[in-house]
C-alpha cells in the first residue's frame, strides 16, 4: 500500500513513537509505502528541527533515517491537481495535491483541517488507526 503521510502523523511516529510507533516497523517491512515529494520533505526538515523537539542535528538526522530510506519520491502534476474544495490550512494543500499526483491509496492524517475534507477529496483521507487496519498490523 502507498500513502501520503501528513508531517505531523511522522513526527509523531518518530519524535513520539507511542500509539503511532508501529509505523516505524511498517515503513521498514515495506507494508505501508509512504510517498513524500520535495514539498513535503522540506515541510517535514523544517518541522523537526523545531526547538520544542529539543532535537540534535545528528538526532534529527537519525530518525529521518528510519523515514526517508523507506519512502518513494514523487513530483506534483504540472499544473496542480485541482481540488474540489479548498483547504481551510492552505499549507496542508500539498498533502492531497500528492496523493492525487502519485496516486496513492490513502493521505493519512490526523489534522482537523484534512480530516473535514473526507466526504469530499478526491482521495481517501484516512487515520492512522484506519491504515492500521487495513494493512492488518
Amino acid at each position: 500500500m502507498r500513502a501520503v503521510f501528513d508531517t505531523n502523523i511522522v513526527l509523531s511516529a518518530l519524535v513520539f513513537g507511542g500509539g503511532l510507533a508501529w509505523l516505524r516497523g511498517a515503513w521498514a517491512q515495506g507494508a505501508v509505502i509512504p510517498v513524500v515529494c520535495r514539498e513535503t520533505a522540506a515541510e517535514l526538515l523544517r518541522a523537526i528541527a523545531y526547538p520544542k523537539f529539543k532535537l540534535t542535528p545528528s538526532e534529527r538526522e537519525l530518525l529521518l533515517a528510519e523515514y526517508l530510506p523507506f519512502a518513494e519520491a514523487a513530483r506534483l502534476s504540472q499544473p496542480l491537481p485541482a481540488l474540489p474544495l479548498a483547504c481551510r490550512d492552505r499549507f496542508d494543500t500539498v498533502f492531497i495535491q500528492l496523493a492525487l499526483s502519485a496516486k496513492v491509496d490513502c493521505l493519512v492524517s490526523g489534522d482537523n483541517d484534512l480530516r473535514a475534507l473526507c466526504d469530499v477529496a478526491p482521495v481517501p483521507i484516512v487515520s492512522a488507526n484506519t491504515l492500521r487496519r487495513r494493512v492488518g498490523l
